[in-house]
């Protein structure tokens, strides 16, 4: 706006200070308004040096050149270009529309900046020291950056929409007054956001969330004491890849670049809980890496996500849950030393196609996996492993999934079944192993064959028609239920003998029971 009687466009408003009327130029120039004092300790926007009026301005002159500034010098572009400025009051640009660019480096805002359902075409702060930053509903046609900025009451970007990229890398954030550090629940971002370093003293929000390309937290700190989560992200949707995976410190370019030899590594770490339920990514979830400090009643929970790819390659957390309950996932990368151990792991309704073990994962070891994730008996997860590993054409080991399937929900079957599953273990191993079955009779039929020889010939049972006395056909004969070689009916035994011909007989039916139920149940399965 213009003030006073008579005063051309972009003439100085009276009252401006020389330092005010300097950005004024500047700004109708398009130039930089550089006024550090090129001491790295005096010029630092996070520091304790005062700043005094010599590089101050009042945060309603740069509204003023914002919301209606003089127009442009011939030939030039106006933009707004600070560098190293104190700007003292609230800078409120609330429901505004901001045209020019607007740059500011290095500078210091002594109060919040104040910037709900306002249109930028693209924001820049670089290095600023802010007490509270409010942007929900803000607008950008462009980009969104606040990297290296400090945040000493945190940030809303609540229902905010960005149109290319929002950038957050190394900044800091504290905790608001409820706790939240970044509180941006139904963001929308056209490409990236990239949070890479971020430092979050507080809850990270990010419900219902819309990435249009990478959602990349490389290296972050988030810390949640003061709530259950320190990334709070229910139903997030990120169309490419979420990545919880290291970052190389100092390095000029951390974005999906290997560090050079030498750099320093830092990877992500998340004390306090992780919610990403419902989320849905077009690529992965990559948590390689990534350490979670948990209490006993916090959780990684990752319920009903679906992805691709999902690379559980961070380290074990030592206390709380993992959940991965009702998770669709079609490869599943991970190492066995990330997995938490028995009563820390739930999958149930948890679905995958692939496995790709990073490392050593024998299968004793996965039977463990799964064992972990079932402190009460539940079949669906030997079941899916079984599948997936026969699908992988692992036949030999899918059997021995199963079988541990039965081993486990034995025990928990009364007395009496109990006995009979251990019968059918010893026997044929449930069907999976009807080989075991035919060295059993060969065993039997030997020890009676052997016995029977001993025995002398029987008297014959009636009649004097009766077949040669053949001790191994005799043994056969009492073994095998369904086939008559005609001894067993022709010959007498008596005393001992009868109780040895009862056994065998016993032990004959037992066995072919067995195996017909171990061959219904490969039927079944096949």
């Amino acid at each position: 706006m213009t003030e006073g009687t008579g005063r051309r466009a972009g003439d100085l408003p009276d009252d401006l200070t020389d330092v005010e009327a300097g950005m004024w130029q500047a700004f109708r120039n398009g130039s930089v308004y550089d006024l550090r004092a090129g001491d790295a300790a005096v010029d630092d926007p996070h520091g304790d040096r005062p700043w005094g009026p010599e590089r101050s301005v009042r945060a309603r002159v740069v509204c003023w050149l914002l919301l209606d500034g003089p127009p442009a010098l011939a030939g030039r572009v106006s933009s707004l270009k600070l560098t190293g400025l104190r700007i003292t009051g609230p800078l409120d640009l609330a429901g505004g529309t901001v045209v020019p660019f607007v740059e500011m480096k290095g500078c210091r805002f002594e109060e919040e900046v104040l910037l709900p359902e306002a249109r930028f075409t693209t924001l820049r702060l670089v290095d600023c020291a802010v007490p509270r930053l409010e942007a929900a509903r803000v607008q950008t046609e462009g980009d969104l950056h606040l990297p290296r900025c400090r945040f000493r009451r945190g940030m809303r970007l609540t229902d905010a929409q960005i149109g290319t990229d929002l950038l957050l890398n190394q900044a800091v954030v504290h905790r608001d007054r409820a706790g939240r550090s970044l509180a941006a629940d139904g963001l929308a971002v056209g490409q990236d956001l990239q949070a890479e370093l971020l430092q979050a003293y507080g809850e990270v929000s990010l419900r219902s969330a819309k990435i249009g390309v990478s959602l990349s937290l490389r290296g972050a700190r988030l810390a949640g004491p003061y709530t259950r989560y320190a990334l709070n992200a229910p139903q997030l949707t990120v169309e490419r890849t979420l990545y919880l995976t290291p970052a190389g410190l100092g390095s000029p370019m951390m974005s999906g670049v290997t560090p050079a030899r030498g750099t320093r590594i830092q990877h992500v770490e998340c004390e306090g809980g992780v919610r990403l339920d419902d989320g849905r990514f077009g690529d992965a979830v990559d948590l390689e890496g990534a350490r979670f400090v948990l209490g006993d009643e916090q959780e990684l929970s990752l319920r009903r996500v679906q992805t691709p790819e999902l690379r559980f390659l961070g380290e074990r957390p030592g206390r709380g849950k993992v959940v991965l309950s009702g998770a669709k996932i079609e490869t599943l990368v991970d190492r066995a030393d990330s997995w938490p151990g028995p009563g820390q792991l739930h999958m149930g309704g948890f679905t995958y196609e692939n496995l790709v073990p990073q490392g050593p994962f024998p299968l004793a070891e996965r039977l463990q996996w799964v064992a972990a994730a079932t402190a009460e008996f539940n079949p669906e997860p030997y079941e899916r492993l079984a599948a997936v590993l026969k699908e992988s054409g692992e036949d030999e080991d899918a059997r021995e999934v199963l079988l541990a399937k039965h081993r486990r929900r034995r025990e928990t079957l009364p007395l009496a079944s109990k006995l009979w599953g251990y019968l059918q273990d010893v026997t044929v191993a449930y069907g999976y192993r009807p080989g075991r079955a035919a060295v059993w009779m060969a065993v039997l039929w030997a020890a009676g064959s052997l016995a029977f020889a001993h025995a002398g010939r029987p008297p014959a049972a009636s009649g004097d028609q009766h077949p040669h006395w053949n001790p191994a056909l005799y043994a056969l004969d009492l073994l095998l239920p369904v086939v008559d070689f005609g001894q067993a009916s022709q010959w007498q035994l008596s005393g001992g003998w009868q109780w040895l011909a009862a056994a065998l007989i016993l032990l004959g039916w037992t066995l072919a029971t067995t195996v017909a139920a171990g061959a219904t149940r490969l039927l079944r399965r096949n």
